[in-house]
Order: C-alpha cells, then structure tokens, then sequence
C-alpha cells in the first residue's frame, strides 16, 4: 500500500512537472533575445536556428535584436523589450547596482576583448600617458570599467582625462580620425582597429576583463524557468558546436560583422568558450571588479558589493552539461 501510495505520488509530481512546463510555455508567444558580435556563441545559435526549433513545437516565435553593447543590452532588459541579453558581468553589476534587476544565468565566454588602445603617432605607451588626453569610451561596459580599473592603478581618476562617449564603433572612428588620442576597444572592433588600422594596445590586463555572461529579468527568471533552462540548453548546443568546428564559428562572426577573416582570426583567439556555468569563479571576478570601482569613486561607498553581485548571479540555471 505504501509502495502504491508512493508510486501515485510520483507520478502525480510528474504530471504536474510536465504540465507546468508546459503552462510556461503557452504563456509566451515570443521570446526576444538579443545577439551582439562580442558574443560569438550567441551568432551561432541565430545562424543556426536551435532557438526556432526548439520552440516551434510551442508556437513561440524568436525575435532576434542587435545589442551594440552592455549598456544597450541593459537598457533593453530594464525597458522589457528583450528577454534575455548578453553583457559582460561587471557591467551587469552596475546595472544591478542602478536598479535595473537583471539576473546572470549563464556564461557564454571567458574572453579578454578589452584593452586601451592608441595609434603609433601620439606618444602614449602606458596609462599614465593618458593625463590631459580625450579618451572614448562607451559608458557602463567592460571596456568603461577596465579603463576606470586602469586609471585607479596609475593613480589617476576621470577628473585627469577626458572621456567621449561614444558606443563601441563610433569609439574606434573617433580613434582613427584623430578625434581622441586612446580608446577603450572592444572586440571585434578592437581587433580590426589592430589589424587595419595599425593602431597598438598599449594597456592590456586580461585578469581585469569580466566573463561574458547571459542575463534575464528577474520576474522572467522567476514566471518562467523552464523557458531560462531551454535556452540555456539551447545555448549549450551551440557553444559545442562552435567548439567542435571552429572554423563555422569563424564563418557566422565574418558574415556577422563584415570583418576580414585576420581580423576575427584576433578575436577568437582571445575568446575562450570553455565555460559556460555561473557561479563562485565569476561572482570573484566582478566582485573584485565592483570593489576596485567602488574605490575609485565609480560605485558609491554606501553599496554593499558582494551582496549585489549574490543576487545578480542566478546559479539554478546551470547547464544539464555540466
């Protein structure tokens, strides 16, 4: 009778499993997620139409929309107008920290995709250099924070230098046509300002470059998690295929960003698309990222670091993989 009684149970729980699965699913009838070419799992996975076949059996459509930054991806979780965005970690802190309530769920790279960047003919070979100098930059991303990192380090803050705000490829043409002497680069287009511009990193500190992560609202992480662990799943499907055939990765970022094959051979070879569970290694790297910030005055002194990055990083979602 126990036995019976148990067995009822579980196949109870099973069915309410499933139905609640499916209930999430019929809620939705589009998923908007972003794609940006600093994540080049994520352009996989929109050339390769895994999100669509996963869902199409639910009648949810995917709507894909560029994000040309952090900043731009935080701005469209907070506004509601995707579901799920790709930044860098540190960046989403700031956003966590300026109440935008945005839960990390996923890693798609460990990637050094920032340095400050100059070109040959204006002298600057180290950070202190920058003193007195017009610097572009796109405010609240990795490379805003590893070029305030890079400051505090040489002893200099904001009030030393100018900064241009500019997004990420307006930065490198401001860079290129004199506008302003450095630029904190973001890859792709730091690379190709190496490759077809000439222009040199004269500052790079890759332990200071945060993890490329995959973010959500938090009532979406909360209304729908079987729908954060789909596309996680989803997710993982595309990062394995980009690990066993490098050379389609290298195709869709070519075809993505119109880039020379020289120039995202620089990319990929500064991305590592090893990892892909949060947890503990990231939560250490942007909390040492916000604690640097917080003491040079970027992060007021008021805000307790670790305990919003505890709950910006969400670590029920980790993928089935691993």
């Amino acid at each position: 009778m126990v036995l019976f009684r148990s067995l009822v149970w579980g196949l109870a729980a099973i069915a309410l499993s499933i139905f609640s699965t499916a209930s999430n699913a019929a809620e939705i009838s589009e998923l908007r997620i972003d794609w940006a070419t600093y994540n080049p799992v994520g352009l996989l996975l929109k050339k390769q139409g895994i999100l669509e076949k996963e869902f199409e059996k639910d009648g949810i459509k995917i709507r894909w929309v560029q994000s040309a930054g952090s900043n731009k991806a935080l701005e469209f979780l907070n506004a509601g107008s995707i579901d799920f965005g790709s930044t860098a970690g540190a960046a989403a802190l700031l956003g966590r920290i300026n109440s935008n309530p945005v839960k990390s769920v996923y890693v798609y790279s460990r990637p050094e995709w920032t340095a400050l960047v100059t070109r040959p003919d204006t002298g600057i070979d180290k950070v202190a250099d920058l003193k007195g100098k017009r610097i572009a930059v796109t405010r609240g991303t990795d490379p805003h924070i590893f070029l305030e990192r890079a400051l505090a380090d040489a002893g200099l803050t904001e009030k030393d230098v100018t900064l241009v705000l500019l997004q990420h490829a307006d930065g490198r043409l401001a860079l290129q046509r004199g506008d302003v002497d450095a630029w904190a680069g973001l890859d792709p287009l730091m690379a190709a300002a190496e490759v077809e511009d000439g222009a040199k990193l004269f500052y790079r500190k890759p332990e200071n470059n945060t993890w490329g992560v995959l973010n959500t609202s938090e009532d979406f992480a909360a209304e729908h998690p079987a729908i954060v662990n789909r596309v996680i799943a989803a997710y993982e499907k595309a990062r394995a295929e980009a690990i066993a055939h490098p050379d389609e990765l290298k195709a869709v970022l070519i075809e993505a960003t119109k880039l020379p094959e020289g120039v995202i051979d620089k990319q990929i070879e500064r991305t590592d698309i090893s990892h892909s569970r949060i947890g503990s290694e990231q939560n250490e790297t942007i909390v040492s990222a916000g604690l640097a910030l917080q003491k040079a005055g970027v992060i007021a002194a008021d805000v307790d670091v670790k305990a919003t990055t505890d709950k910006l990083i969400d670590v029920s979602f980790a993928p089935a993989s691993q």
